[in-house]
């Protein structure tokens, strides 16, 4: 691909909720630009940007991709973006080397909660977007409808600079209101036809004419002294006000079919910044490593190298493939570069361009471009590449944590290794996923954004690796404690012939404050038990707190005081003391009214108008404390809610069946609480019945 000027490029992202047709209008765009030679679609399974399998399989993008081509003598760098709600992070990470989006808005469904979600990331990057209407030739579209669902949502100004000629089967053409003139569009060719008798096209075109008159003297006075402006006029203030985010541009037409495509294109150029435009508004900014102050970069290849990778993919056969963005300087081929953020070397073998899953030979990447490159040893996602006499950190975008987890086990004995080096590789491309063995409960968990996200890590798992997996309910992590105080002793007397074994210790249990942990207190006066031997009272106390006395869970919120004992000369020892603290705490814990604790997580699930009752029952049969109700922008509420986490663990799927997927929801832990007696009981025997069965 030959060189380039960084005004003429544009790095875009095409946002929208799952099903909108982003991955269709990527398609068109390729298409159009003539990087592909022919226009796959989504339900052929056939497209370049959704490649792997598992997208195929689905018809959903399950990744983020990168595509590139030429358009008007611009470069576009274009990232086709999940949207489905599991996988909404890795847009968001996208975004952050992104200067402008593409927002889609479906005139079937409008404007959902994915829609929404994805506004706040491009908001919290401050990035200039256009929306494309689409699916105007589907049964239902409205356009219009879809434009006030767009401006109350996101309160904002909602600008046409194009409206359709017909809707659903009737559409057929666009009325452009810069030129005012009509298309209409008959066997894949775009005619000129007369301007259509639709009422709408005075009142948007004098909306256009003033809303950019107003922001400008100059064109306020010609527009007051006229009554209308030129084209040039209103090109000029569109791209400004675009820039700006006074307003959002809108564009209309049907991905599939091919039509208000090129008319996107070419609003992209118009209104979207490049590079050096996106600098002017949103400063390039790191931080040194070697005593973090702030560093300001420029999108110039005259500057030392800095880069920030913001995705991974691994790959069993080609190894790993780093995807970056050149924020200032270049990155070429055969070069050594520094890791800031490992603070290691790395040595850059070949760069390329890439067209889905299509790699092309750049041999340098410049200022302002993205590319990719293979087999870096020490580099992930978020970390940044540069010049080694001039680092610099960029800061990395913070990934929500996962909200559902698995326990899981493979199919195959012994395939445990296989498991953990597989997923530790699935990892380094999704930082939104995670995998730990719990040591409590000694399972190996996969925790993701929901229940699609996980089913996709473990079809990779089994695709690339060879190791598959079963899927099971992890386990709670339980804790108990006890309501009251209570007194025992712990005797440990043994003889048999020789030295014998002796240890004998009084202890006071009481019950601590919630969260209180666990605290050993030493009152032994007058040396009825030797200095030395205490640390091993307390050792056997730790180790009978970790066994726990009602379902063997872990104790806690327990103050423990050792105030009494007695010793011999000859047969006391460290072992023995240790066995006598352990039988005075299980005697003790079990005077003192042992109960059940669980984990309770704070949850905030967003949902709209129409399901906020459905969904506040659904809750209180959880055993759920609704703490509280907040209205949010789009016909949405924010409902605040205290919920047992075994009462969470499937909830993903019960908001997206009572929503019809426009819910939302995050949770973290907030703190223990007492189990109700009677699902208690039911744990406890279900906890006996699995250890008894353990033994047999």
């Amino acid at each position: 691909m030959p060189g380039y000027d960084i005004q003429k490029l544009r790095n875009i992202a095409i946002i929208a909720h799952g099903g909108a047709g982003k991955t269709s209008l990527t398609e068109a765009i390729l298409f159009n630009a003539g990087a592909i030679d022919r226009l796959g679609s989504v339900e052929s399974g056939n497209t370049t940007t959704d490649y792997e399998p598992e997208e195929i399989a689905r018809k959903i993008s399950v990744s983020s991709s990168l595509a590139c081509c030429e358009y008007n003598g611009h470069k576009l760098n274009i990232i086709d973006t999940p949207g489905f709600i599991n996988f909404l992070e890795d847009t968001r990470g996208c975004l952050r080397v992104c200067d402008g989006a593409v927002l889609i808005v479906s005139a079937l469904s409008g404007v959902k909660a994915e829609t929404e979600k994805i506004w706040k990331y491009a908001c919290e990057f401050e990035i200039p977007r256009i929306v494309f209407i689409n699916k105007m030739d589907k049964e239902n579209a409205n356009f219009y409808r879809a434009i006030g669902e767009l401006e109350k949502s996101f309160d904002t100004e909602a600008i046409p600079l194009n409206l359709p000629i017909g809707e659903g089967p009737a559409f057929k053409g666009l009325v452009d209101l810069i030129k005012l003139r009509a298309y209409v569009y008959e066997n894949s060719k775009t005619l000129e036809s007369p301007l259509p008798s639709i009422p709408e096209i005075e009142v948007y075109r004098k909306k256009l004419v003033e809303k950019i008159a107003e922001a400008n003297d100059t064109l306020l006075e010609k527009y007051l002294e006229k009554g209308d402006l030129s084209p040039e006029d209103l090109l000029n203030g569109i791209r400004e006000g675009s820039l700006t985010r006074r307003f959002i541009p809108v564009i209309c037409g049907s991905a599939v079919k091919n039509i208000g495509v090129r008319e996107l294109m070419d609003t992209v150029l118009l209104c979207l910044p490049s590079p050096l435009d996106m600098a002017r508004i949103v400063p390039i900014k790191g931080r040194s490593p070697k005593d973090g102050k702030e560093i300001l970069k420029k999108p110039s290849p005259d500057e030392p190298l800095s880069a920030y990778v913001f995705k991974t993919i691994s790959d069993p056969y080609a190894g790993k493939l780093t995807f970056f963005r050149v924020y200032s300087g270049t990155l070429k081929a055969d070069s050594t570069v520094l890791n800031t953020v490992t603070n290691t070397k790395e040595r850059v073998g070949q760069v390329f361009y890439v067209i889905g899953k299509k790699q092309i030979p750049a041999g340098v990447i410049g200022a302002g471009d993205m590319g990719v490159t293979a087999k870096l040893k020490d580099t992930s996602t978020g970390d940044t590449l540069s010049d080694e006499s001039s680092p610099i950190v960029f800061e990395k975008v913070k990934f929500a944590d996962p909200i559902l987890s698995y326990a899981i086990a493979p199919k195959s004995k012994g395939d445990e290794e296989k498991v953990s080096a597989g997923l530790q590789r699935i990892l380094e491309e999704d930082p939104t996923l995670r995998f730990h063995r719990d040591d409590e409960t000694k399972e190996m968990i996969i925790s993701g954004m929901g229940q699609v996200h996980i089913e996709v890590a473990l079809e990779k798992l089994k695709r690339k690796y060879g190791v598959e997996v079963t899927l099971k309910t992890p386990k709670i992590p339980y804790r108990e404690t006890i309501k009251t105080s209570a007194r025992a002793q712990g005797k440990y007397k043994k003889q048999s012939g020789g030295r014998g074994q002796y240890g004998d210790c009084w202890l006071e249990l009481e019950p601590l404050a919630r969260n209180g942990g666990y605290e050993f207190v030493d009152k032994i006066v007058g040396g009825v038990i030797p200095r030395q031997y205490i640390p091993a009272v307390e050792k056997g106390v730790i180790e009978a707190m970790h066994e726990g006395v009602l379902a063997g869970y872990p104790m806690v919120d327990i103050r423990v005081t050792l105030y009494d004992g007695s010793y011999h000369s000859v047969d006391s020892s460290e072992l023995a003391f240790k066995i006598a603290g352990s039988l005075a705490f299980k005697k003790a814990a079990q005077e003192a009214r042992p109960v059940l604790l669980e984990p309770i997580m704070k949850v905030e699930v967003i949902v709209p108008d129409d399901t906020l009752g459905a969904v506040i029952g659904d809750l209180n049969a959880r055993r759920g404390k609704v703490q509280g109700v907040e209205p949010q922008a789009g016909g949405n509420q924010k409902i605040l809610a205290l919920v047992p986490m075994a009462e969470m663990l499937t909830y993903a799927n019960q908001l997206q069946s009572i929503t019809s997927a426009r819910g939302l929801y995050s949770m973290e832990f907030s703190h223990y609480d007492e189990v109700p007696t009677h699902i208690a009981q039911k744990i406890i025997q279900e906890r006996q019945a699995a250890k008894k069965a353990e033994h047999e």
